[in-house]
């Protein structure tokens, strides 16, 4: 390395220095002329092995700082002042190839999509190996031999087969080991984890913090975690910093914050967190509560390609009851069938075999208009709604469309329903006019909503309809679902693998793997004496469930 570059990791353990020390950060914005703070006054420090949390919600400035440790802001991003000081050494003012060297070798970052973050036209390995290469390695064998060591050590084993693999060959948790893998590969003092979790089953997630926990107790490496749940902090960090529209609302160790919060927000947040939340006791269902919805022996089923008579099976023999007005939850990991389940349920599949009735209508033996037409008994909302909303149509171009396609009425009483059902989901009228962009991530969920409440519906199916929130949002969307449930006498299908939500909105549940139901009951009785291992390795996996109230207490 250049001497220019040389710091002294060594000097600064022995000498108690922060191996990161942000002081008095404030970051700016510049875009079409104009310009915005973003981060004002932030500091704080990590010590070599230490885990702190930067935890808030979308535009707080938690990644925005992450990418200035790394030097990674974006083109039109700037440091307006303060200081960035690793191993004692302030390098905020560094050009890119200067800090350059030091990415990799004494911090590292695991971003947050290991989808879009690694090559899909090359080998696992072979991007491994290119971060060994960039920093001087030049020897094929220490190269080869370290790869293979690394595989290993994120548990991706046998490591000279998934060293060949491309990435469409892994899970979702295997390609963010690899992303690990790369991050830990020249030993770095500092890794910065941007949400590395956020798009993972709980039960992954929870063996990608494991591993990273493993990793730092090893090799002693300081973790910035950046994330929005404070759960997720609750378990593995030592230290949360707080922020909120760029500054910091509390600084503190993780116990001391979690039992007594100083400020509103940080109230909130642990308020708002269903993984540290204290379920609601919710209203016992009538007893003449007849059933809305009876999935029988659900099997769907898909040829494998190449293989000659053999088939998937997707769902298999699925059974359920859902009585009028509760809430079902489908709950289980990606891949699990949960979500083809939910498309038969909603009529966008007919299942191989089995029946699906919804108040008595069996919807496998529908067809044409009449399966058209059921749209008004069962509605959908997807989980992304930034995906799933037209961005060419205003918001009540969109609300009023299925008025328009399946229940022909006149145009005043269509603008009527839809300025009523924008209201009952809590938005103004002048968002009508506006086009989804210009909403927020939970204004456009509850558009989803609205649009598939217009028709008056029966069911509704939510596919992961909250994960995409933060925590606050979440939480908003949560509480005006059970409203809607109680007001319209709604009967709810819940998809979902995040089981601290199923725990506060759900009457019963579902537990699903590799297609078929393991357990299912009340969620009560589910979550407090499950009766197989995958339902209990379910809620040990929920974050915050035994690691936030040990250090409360503590």
């Amino acid at each position: 390395m250049d001497s220019a570059v040389r710091l002294n990791p060594a000097a600064t353990a022995a000498s108690g220095t922060p191996l990161l020390a942000v002081e008095d950060l404030a970051i700016r914005y510049v875009s079409g002329g104009a310009s915005r703070r973003v981060v004002e006054d932030v500091s704080f420090s990590i010590a070599p092995g230490e885990v702190v949390a930067l935890v808030g919600e979308s535009g707080s400035g938690k990644t925005t700082t992450a990418q200035a440790v790394l030097g990674l802001l974006p083109a039109n991003g700037m440091i307006e002042r303060g200081a960035i000081r690793l191993d004692g050494t302030d390098i905020t003012g560094w050009s890119d190839r200067r800090l350059s060297a030091l990415r990799g070798t004494r911090m590292s970052l695991i971003p947050q999509d290991p989808t879009t973050s690694l090559n899909p036209v090359r080998t696992v390995g072979s991007q491994i190996a290119e971060i060994l290469q960039i920093h001087g390695e030049r020897d094929r064998g220490r190269i080869r031999a370290r790869v293979l060591e690394l595989l290993a050590r994120v548990g991706l084993e046998p490591a000279e087969m998934r060293a060949q693999q491309y990435p469409h060959q892994l899970s979702g948790g295997m390609r963010q080991r690899v992303l690990i893998a790369i991050a830990v590969a020249l030993r770095p003092g500092l890794i910065v984890a941007d949400e590395p979790t956020s798009a993972l089953d709980v039960t992954v997630q929870r063996r990608v913090l494991d591993l990273l926990d493993d990793l730092r107790r090893e090799d002693g490496t300081a973790v910035l975690l950046v994330t929005h749940d404070l759960g997720v902090a609750a378990d593995r960090a030592d230290r949360v910093v707080v922020l909120r529209q760029g500054r910091i609302q509390e600084a503190g160790p993780v116990r001391q914050v979690l039992a007594a919060p100083r400020s509103d927000y940080a109230r909130q947040l642990l308020a708002d967190a269903p993984s540290l939340a204290t379920p609601r006791a919710r209203p016992a269902v009538p007893a003449t509560a007849g059933v809305m919805l009876k999935v029988a022996g659900l099997t769907q089923t898909y040829p494998v390609v190449g293989e000659r008579g053999r088939v998937f099976r997707a769902a298999d023999d699925v059974s359920f009851e859902v009585r009028a007005g509760t809430t079902h939850a489908l709950v289980g990991e990606s891949g699990s069938g949960k979500t083809t389940t939910a498309r038969c349920i909603a009529g966008f599949l007919r299942p191989t075999s089995g029946t699906v009735e919804v108040g008595g209508t069996d919807v496998a033996r529908l067809s044409g208009e009449q399966l058209r037409q059921f749209r008004h008994k069962v509605q959908l909302v997807f989980q992304n709604p930034f995906a799933s909303l037209d961005p060419r149509q205003t918001i009540g171009q969109i609300v009023e469309e299925p008025l328009r396609n399946f229940d022909p009425v006149p145009k005043a009483e269509r603008e009527h329903r839809v300025r009523a059902m924008i209201g009952r989901v809590g938005l103004p009228d002048s968002v009508l006019g506006r086009p989804p962009a210009a909403l927020s991530g939970g204004q456009r969920q509850r558009v989803a909503i609205a649009r598939a409440l217009v028709l008056k519906p029966r069911v509704v199916v939510l596919d992961e309809a909250v994960s995409a929130l933060d925590v606050t949002v979440q939480a908003r969307i949560l509480e005006l679902l059970d409203e809607l449930q109680r007001e319209l006498g709604l009967t709810y299908v819940f998809v979902s693998h995040d089981l601290a939500v199923v725990r506060l909105i759900a009457d019963t549940v579902s537990v699903m793997r590799a297609g078929q139901v393991v357990e299912s009951g009340p969620v009560e009785t589910v979550f407090h004496a499950p009766a197989h291992d995958y339902t209990r390795d379910l809620i040990a996996a929920i974050p915050g469930g035994g690691g936030a109230a040990g250090k409360a207490a503590q």
